[in-house]
Formats: structure tokens, sequence, C-alpha cells
């Protein structure tokens, strides 16, 4: 359906009658289509009668943006967006020249410094959020989905940087990656390994973690080693860094263009004696608890489920999980550096007797128990160590949750399901927007130094002015003109989370004003994420997603800002939009 501003302006441009556009009518019918009376409002207010802005007016105008402007700067900024050759001579800029501007990436909301790697790159691993996903090889859910080195690539060049395999025993002596016991395809490791090292470090120069979780006996783990070595050549870690204390995690600036594997570690000779197997018992018992109880669900759940025990074969003789697989290969222990996997020996025993180079994963109902019971103390492991997150295998649809309060307390690789769009992993894709989407995110101090001088509190206020050309993306329902509203979301510390909204516009998303404004009080800005969400009201049903963009308040700028929506799976909708006045104020 035409925009009603459409019949409209066709009608007053039809100079000629002869209900056709021709020559300067569609010029003139493009203008007033294209008509911005906000920001005609603003550009009066600066330019005064002339209705033209000097350099120093737009100057005055890009200081009210919280911007450090000279005249020199303004100048540039004319002779880069004004479309008149006569006006930029003049240093003079017109309406046309001033849209093109705050559409620009120079008018978004992210600040553009943001978009490059700005942060310090030479502390601890362990100081970092760093971007992970959660079975990677899936394309769809976990029980019957499709496992594909493609998912590899499409994460990595998502800014992901840590991947994970789960790896069994292949009939031919080749290892597979796949779900378990569960009718996923199967693919090569050697072809997972190919797919890594050709797309590793074409997003990001900053150091890959490979998750393994081993099923392989030791004949076959050996072939893993073989074949990272082989694949992956001078780009695998094998021995710790030069000049570095062998004991101290590096920093992601020293591994740039390096590869880490997290695994099983055999034990040195300094550690305290123990078998090998007895170790690994320990891990495998608190796995295998979990693993039981999620059997249970997935076998009242599918029709498809494998019965049997945890060691069973899966059909086509293809996923043994071996007999030794509890043990440990030398050849595979030998390139696990910086990341050793161990049980969790506990926040005390961890926190008084510290080991950078082991780290402890945990199902997201751990990490809430551990949070709920000992917050702080775990705030204080994550400043030393690694810790990652993984979400409960009890979800066969691949469904993902809150990273947010994982974040809030330090942990650094919040495993998500790449493969499965929705709220969390537009959190997981704004929480790494910034630092040049290069997968690690320096924490801020209160996390690397705990307990630390107290974040400053901050008061939001956001001004939702007007939205441009929003899509009707359920053609199922009747009306094909969305009636939006939009609602802004902050996630972060408990106290911060919050939403409001404004009352929504009916049958408009081609140019809705609304004009409210929405203030938030934040007692930890650093950690905030602002998710900006435009649905389709619908009195009679649920309101249907049309856009968002979710970004760090930290590279959030203030005053008059454009934000480009995203479709649910993070595309983008140009030439969708919000247009919003920001302003933040210390308390």
């Amino acid at each position: 359906m035409v925009p009603k501003v459409g019949l409209w302006s066709h009608q007053e441009c039809d100079r000629s009658g002869n209900e056709r556009l021709e020559g300067r009518e569609v010029e003139e019918f493009c203008r007033r289509l294209l008509r911005r009376p906000e920001l005609e409002e603003l550009f009066g207010r600066y330019s005064g009668e002339d209705r033209v802005l000097s350099a120093e007016e737009l100057r005055d105008f890009l200081r009210d943006q919280g911007e450090e402007a000279s005249l020199r700067q303004a100048r540039a900024v004319i002779r880069t967006y004004e479309l008149n050759e006569k006006a930029k001579q003049q240093d003079l800029m017109m309406l046309d020249g001033f849209m093109m501007y705050l559409l620009s990436a120079a008018g978004d909301i992210l600040n553009q410094e943001h978009t490059k790697v700005h942060q310090d790159m030479s502390q601890p691993l362990c100081h970092y959020f760093i971007s992970s996903s959660h079975n990677t090889y899936l394309t769809r859910n976990q029980i019957g989905g499709t496992s594909s080195t493609e998912a590899y690539v499409r994460a990595l060049m998502a800014g992901c940087r840590c991947v994970e395999l789960d790896c069994w025993e292949g009939s031919d002596g080749e290892p597979i990656v796949y779900h378990g016991h569960t009718l996923t395809s199967k693919i090569l490791f050697r072809d997972v390994i190919e797919s890594i090292r050709d797309y590793a470090f074409k997003q990001s120069p900053y150091p890959v973690i490979l998750s393994l979780e081993n099923h392989c006996g030791l004949e076959q783990q050996a072939t893993m080693a073989r074949h990272m070595k082989a694949i992956l050549g001078d780009m695998l870690l094998t021995q710790p860094l030069e000049g570095q204390d062998p004991h101290d995690l590096p920093s992601p600036e020293q591994l740039k263009g390096k590869v880490l594997v997290k695994g099983k570690k055999l034990p040195e000779p300094w550690h305290e004696p123990q078998g090998v197997t007895s170790l690994l018992d320990h891990e495998e018992e608190e796995e295998e608890e979990e693993e039981e109880e999620e059997e249970e669900k997935l076998q009242e759940r599918s029709s498809r489920r494998v019965r049997g025990s945890p060691r069973a074969v899966v059909p086509e003789d293809h996923g043994v999980l071996a007999k030794d697989a509890s043990q440990v290969a030398p050849e595979l222990s030998a390139v696990v550096v910086y990341c050793q996997a161990v049980p969790f020996p506990g926040l005390a025993h961890a926190l008084q007797h510290p080991r950078p180079c082991e780290m402890s994963s945990f199902s997201e109902r751990k990490a809430r128990k551990l949070i709920k019971e000992a917050g702080p103390a775990l705030v204080r492991y994550n400043a030393r160590q690694l810790s990652r997150i993984y979400p409960l295998g009890l979800k066969m649809n691949s469904s993902n949750y809150n990273p947010q309060e994982m974040w809030n307390v330090g942990c650094q690789l919040v495993a998500l399901n790449f493969q499965t769009p929705g709220y969390e992993m537009d959190l997981n894709a704004g929480r790494f927007l910034g630092n040049g989407c290069c997968g690690y995110v320096l924490k801020p101090p209160c996390l690397r130094s705990p307990p630390g001088e107290g974040p400053r509190r901050l008061a939001l206020h956001i001004r939702v002015i007007t939205a441009q050309q929003l899509p009707k993306l359920n053609r199922e329902k009747g009306s094909s003109i969305v009636d939006p509203f939009v609602r802004v979301e902050i996630h972060g510390v408990p106290a911060d989370c919050s939403k409001q909204q404004t009352h929504h516009k009916l049958n408009n998303g081609f140019n809705p004003r609304w004009e409210e404004t929405l203030s938030f009080q934040l007692r930890a800005p650093e950690l905030a994420l602002v998710r900006f969400v435009v649905e389709d009201y619908d009195s009679t049903s649920c309101n249907d997603f049309v856009g968002q963009f979710t970004l760090p308040l930290a590279s959030m700028r203030e005053g008059y800002r454009h934000i480009h929506l995203l479709s649910k799976d993070g595309a983008s909708l140009s030439p969708a939009t919000l247009f919003v006045h920001v302003r933040c104020k210390n308390l």
C-alpha cells in the first residue's frame, strides 16, 4: 500500500493533471516523500532566517552534540556532506547537506571511534569478555539439526573468538564432530580445523580458542593433535610464550594470530603425585551427572533419541564414545597451554591457590547458583582466571540464556548458540559491537581489580523523536501498515535492568513521530547495554517484532542521533531508522 503521504504528494506534484509524474514532477514527488519536518525544525533553530548554516553555526550545533568542534572541523563537515557546490565554496551548509550528515556514520548513535580497536589489549586474557559460541557446529537444533563447517565460518566472521568442537570416535580412524547421541549430522574434525585455519583471523587478529569436548580414545586423540599441528602450523600455540611466566595468562596483543586449545592437561612433574585416570575421573563424574539428567529428559521428549548408556554407539557405526575417553593422550595434552580444563575446586580453594592457566566450565544453572551464593567471590575468581558458561543441554531447540547476568560477575567465555536468533544474541552482538568487533572487550575496572572504586552513577534521558520507513514484516496480518511503538531496554546489573516504551502510532510506518522522553538511572553504567526495539502493536494478539539495535552505553553518543535498525537475525533493515536525542548526566 502506498503511504497516505505518498498519495497526497502524488496529487500535489501532478502539475499536468495527466495522473503521471514526469521530469521535475518526479523530483518534487521524491523531495516531498523524503521530507523530514523534525530535521527542518532542528536545522531552523541553528540556521536562523536565512535557512543556511554557516561554519560558525554548524560548529555550535556540533558542540551542543557533545563533540569538541572547531571552525576547521565544521568546514571539513561542510566539504564532506554539502551537495550544493556553490554553498560548499562559501563554507555554507543547506538542509539537504545537513540531512546527509545526520544520516551518515557521523550522525550514528554508535561512537565511530569504537568501530576500531581502541581499548588496551595488553592485559591478561582473564580481563576481557571474549565472544564465545556453544555447539558451534550446529546450524539448527541439538537433536536432529545439521552439523556444518559453514557454521564455524559464520561464527568466526561474526567476531566469535571461542568455538566449540564436540569430538567423537569415527569408524574409520578419523575423529568426527557432532552432538553426541543424537541424529545431528557428522563432520570430520580435520575439515573443521581447515575451516578455522582459513577464517580464524579474517575478522579479528586476536586469538581464537578451540574448546574441545573430547569423547575420543587415546589413538584418535593423537590423530586430533596431528591434524591441528599439520593444518594450523605456526598458528597453533604449543609452548608458553618466551619471556612470559608460564603460570600467567598472556594478553590478546601477545597472542595475535594464535590458536589456543582448551582441553585437559596431563599433570606436570611438579604437581602432587596422582594417577592420571583418577584426576580425570573426578571431572568425568561431574560431567556425567549432568549428562544423565539431560539424557532422561531427551529420552522423554524425543522418539528419535538414541537409547543406551553414555558409552553407546550411534547408529550407522558413527560417534563412538571410546572406553579410554577419560584418559588424555600425551600428544593432545601437549597442545594445551593456557586453557587447561579442570574440575572446579570451589571458590575458597581457587582464591587461596590461584592458577591462572587453569579454567573451569559451568552450566548456566550452576553459574546462577554461584552468583546467588557467592557473587563477589566469583568476581574475584574471574579477575584471575578464565571461566566458561554454557547453556543447559535440556534446551533441544538450541535456545539461549541471558548472558548479561554472567558478564555482571566477570565471566569471560559466555557461550551462546550463535545459530539461534533472539534478544540474547542481540545482547551478545551489542556487547562486542565496540572495540572494532574484534571479539575481545576489556572488562570495567571494578571487574578487573575488585573491589576497587565503584562506578559512577548516571542519569540517561532518551527522547524518541521519529522513525523512518519501518517495514511490515508479518504479512499474514490484515493491515499492511505497522502501528509502531519504541521500547528502550537497559540490560546491566539487576538494579539497572529496566524498560520503558512510547505509545503506539496508528497506521504509520513511514514517518511516525512520538517526541516522548524515556528516563533511566544507572548505578553501573560501564556494564549496561541499551537495546532499542520497534514493535508493531496488536490489541488482539502478540505484538510483532519490527527491528532492533543494541549497543553498550559506553559506546553511545549524546545529541541528535540516528539508529539504523537490524532484523531478528542481525541483518540490516536499511533504510529503516529511529531518530532520537540522547543526554547523559552524572549523579
